[in-house]
């Protein structure tokens, strides 16, 4: 229940703060003085007229000490949440109905040996994590001693942010259920004799033949076996609720949305002489911003950029020495072990020819307002034990390379910062467990692509399927940093990744699987085609093309539309006729574009899907439906191309239909924009106290979707409000620092008090990409603020 007292004391607080405490490190001019304890030597912080702050510290510990204490001082109650999540500590917050997702949690755990995890570190990793652990307990500190200073969620919900523990970022290695799911419904679809529908919503790229692994019982297969993975199964009363809200197709979409566009020009086709490197990451829009700006120096460090809050280190940036970006490379790094396990003791399972006792922790959760719950975590060859069920001798174990020694992700950023060059960054790549285009460009004119993260060898199965856990298909190690496809100064002279299939020709495929599953290539596509029009590459044109809203689903479908079409659908093929395929927010031809296509789709499912599979295909991949009906086949009935114009037709006259209902009688009033807006609020914000505490960031009207260069994703089932895309958009001019750009929605504080909380909104909407001011005399020039930090 909301605290209304509290909350009405955390808003008398906000309007009597100081402005100096909602405003940043200082008072232009002044410099703000704050004793930290944790600090090794004074650390100086300029916060520029961005809102960018610049870190100069004397040791690599301080550096990111003055990381972690500006994330907490900006986003604490975010990464606290996150913290609280992954370490199974919600109930002891919110009660009992948090229960399950902190047992959940608490199961992806490693049970391994922290303190040899910490000694493989690479060297120098270990302190800056140190530091950045010190630098978020520093500003914890420093807001217990001033309570007026917390962020107001604290007072509304009656809580306190936890203290952090490095050997945390060992053990928290994160629940998801990777493509677990895929590997069910297949397994279902297979006892059903459906399977080759499967392609029409999950083709597998490159083709690829199904092989069932011996011994599995596909009829025996069911969501069960998911156990705690399905997000149903330990639902939460908000935030993470909506995971848990979505069908299974919806989650598969939203999976292979959260990708992003990179692209690395060689200083050969530059117009400026030197490499360029752009990077959006495409991820969730309309809560807390997934990046937080900083620049952090000290000796031998100098890295600056975008970085995730409560990840220590820069994601996306440049050093000193080189630009860096990355995108998600596809890799299938889960399985389902199917476990047998013995009649009269289930908590034995078989495997290697013997009887094997499950490892067993117990822990207890503390529970708001009722006692502490024990628990029983159970692991099978250090893999969670996720569905058991004694009643049929069987159990789940679920394999993720997250929980495998040495997958330490949440220290890998920092080891590619530290990094000098391409040949010490692939010693850095070891310990990153995240699958990644890692791209690369330096002050030397070198450019780099390698794939990077933990891909699992698997020597008797291909992880389509689930697979006996007799240990016949247990992995037997994971490829290295050499296997994995790279490429070092490409004949080319520019490379780009947008999460499609993107193996080279010759990459040996079936010795070394790495994923089936990828996304549409229309992005990549749209960005190829661009790329190769330019011979001579300009910073500007990187910008436009993080900008650019052509969609080639779009021109597919127009090459598509019948010749003569009904009376019904006769209006909308003459509007979409006269387009040119931007998915401009002034459009109405786009507006109309995005009602048809999934009128199409529905349309194309109900045709091509036998009715005893559409429990399996809920959605069809639009890339595949698009194939096909660019030459149709009999799959669409005995007259293919008939079938077609049908189909196609109907779908013209419901989306000039929907389009009527959501745009308004007067076709020439339609856009786009004024369905697909950017709103952003709390992610707690069904609360009332927080809905009054954080005014939403809205009004703003969008162009693009899913599969446009500007990714503006939605899922139409829940409106068209923006959901996901690049919040964070970088371009550096490799050696030329300070003509690199920035965009970061809506801005670096999560504090309705500070004015960076929506500074950005605007020149995010309008594509005003903003100087990233790196070198000393620039960071000088354009100083707003300073802070020093000295040792308490």
């Amino acid at each position: 229940m909301i605290q209304r007292r509290a909350f009405l004391m955390a808003t008398v607080a906000a309007l009597a703060l100081p402005t100096k405490l909602m405003a940043g490190p200082s008072i232009k001019g002044q410099k703000l003085k704050i004793r930290a304890a944790g600090a090794k030597a004074p650390i100086e912080i300029i916060e520029d007229e961005l809102g960018v702050p610049h870190v100069r510290a004397q040791s690599l510990h301080d550096a990111y000490f003055g990381q972690g204490y500006l994330v907490a001082r900006d986003r604490l109650f975010q990464i606290d949440m996150d913290y609280r999540r992954d370490m199974g500590r919600m109930a002891e917050a919110f009660g009992p109905r948090f229960v399950a997702a902190d047992r959940a949690a608490r199961l992806f755990h490693y049970r391994g040996d922290i303190d040899a995890e910490l000694t493989t570190l690479p060297p120098g990793v270990l302190e800056c994590a140190r530091g950045y652990v010190a630098g978020v307990n520093a500003r914890i500190a420093e807001l217990e001693a001033d309570p007026a200073q917390m962020p107001l969620e604290y007072g509304i919900l009656g809580l306190a942010p936890l203290r952090w523990d490095v050997r945390d970022l060992v053990r928290n290695r994160g629940i998801g259920m990777g493509d677990a799911d895929d590997e069910v419904r297949r397994a279902q679809m297979q006892a059903l004799g459906l399977l080759e529908i499967d392609a029409l919503m999950a083709p597998l790229r490159p083709a690829w033949s199904f092989t069932v692994p011996e011994g599995l019982d596909c009829a025996a297969v069911s969501e069960a076996d998911l156990g705690v993975l399905n997000p149903s199964a330990r639902p939460v009363p908000f935030d993470a609720i909506e995971e848990a809200q979505l069908d299974p197709a919806e989650r598969r979409a939203d999976r292979f949305a959260q990708g992003s566009n990179a692209w690395t020009i060689a200083a050969a086709r530059s117009a400026t002489g030197r490499p360029i490197l752009a990077n959006d990451p495409h991820l969730g829009i309309g809560g807390f911003s997934p990046r937080h700006m900083v620049h952090l120096t000290a000796p031998g460090l100098d890295v600056i950029g975008g970085g995730a809050p409560g990840l220590p280190g820069i994601m996306q940036g440049h050093t000193d020495r080189f630009a860096f970006g990355r995108t998600n490379f596809h890799i299938d790094q889960t399985d389902l072990f199917i476990l047998r396990t013995a009649q009269d003791d289930p908590d034995l399972y078989w495997h290697e020819g013997q009887w094997k006792r499950f490892e067993s922790f117990e822990d207890e959760i503390a529970v708001k307002d009722a006692p502490a719950e024990r628990v029983t975590l159970r692991y099978a060859q250090g893999r969670p034990v996720v569905a058991q069920d004694p009643t049929r001798q069987r159990a789940t174990a679920f394999a993720t390379t997250s929980m495998l020694p040495g997958g330490n992700m949440r220290f890998a950023i920092i080891a590619i910062n530290l990094a000098k060059d391409w040949v010490t960054l692939r010693e850095a790549f070891k310990i990153h467990t995240s699958p990644t285009n890692f791209h690369y460009a330096d002050i030397d004119g070198n450019t780099g692509w390698q794939t990077i993260g933990f891909t699992p060898k698997r020597p008797r199965h291909d992880g389509l399927f689930p697979a006996p856990g007799d240990g016949d298909f247990d992995w037997t190690g994971i490829l290295s940093v050499d296997e994995m496809p790279h490429v070092y100064n490409p004949k080319e002279g520019w490379f780009a990744s947008a999460n499609q299939m993107n193996l080279p020709a010759d990459y040996p495929y079936g010795k070394k699987v790495i994923s089936f599953g990828w996304s549409d290539p229309f992005r990549y596509n749209r960005i190829s085609e661009v790329l190769r029009s330019q011979p001579r590459h300009r910073i500007e044109d990187s910008i436009a093309l993080q900008h650019d809203v052509q969609s080639l689903p779009a021109r597919a479908l127009l090459k598509l539309i019948p010749a003569t079409p009904s009376a019904a659908a006769a209006p909308a093929a003459a509007l979409l006729r006269r387009w040119d395929c931007g998915i401009e927010a002034d459009s109405a031809a786009a507006l109309l574009y995005e009602m048809t296509l999934p009128e199409l789709q529905a349309g194309f499912r109900d045709l091509v899907v036998p009715a005893p599979a559409r429990a399996f295909i809920p959605s069809v991949n639009l890339f595949e439906m698009l194939n096909i009906l660019a030459a149709p086949d009999k799959r669409l009935g005995a007259d293919p191309v008939a079938a077609r114009d049908a189909l196609i037709d109907r779908a013209l006259a419901a989306g000039w239909k929907k389009a009527l209902d959501q745009g308004g009688a007067d076709p020439a009033q339609w856009r786009w924009g004024d369905l697909h807006r950017v709103s952003i609020s709390h992610p707690l914000s069904s609360l009332p106290g927080i809905a009054a505490a954080f005014p939403k960031i809205e009004g703003g009207r969008s162009g693009g979707d899913g599969y446009t260069p500007m990714a503006r994703g939605f899922n139409a089932k829940r409106g068209y409000q923006v959901s996901h895309g690049a919040s964070y958009l970088l371009v550096a001019d490799v050696g030329a620092w300070d003509n690199s750009r920035f965009l970061l929605l809506p801005g670096q504080s999560a504090d309705p008090r500070s004015p960076r909380y929506s500074d950005f909104y605007p020149r995010w909407l309008a594509g005003e990409m903003q100087p990233l001011w790196f070198s000393r005399d620039a960071v000088e020039r354009h100083a707003a603020g300073r802070m020093l930090l000295t040792p308490a």
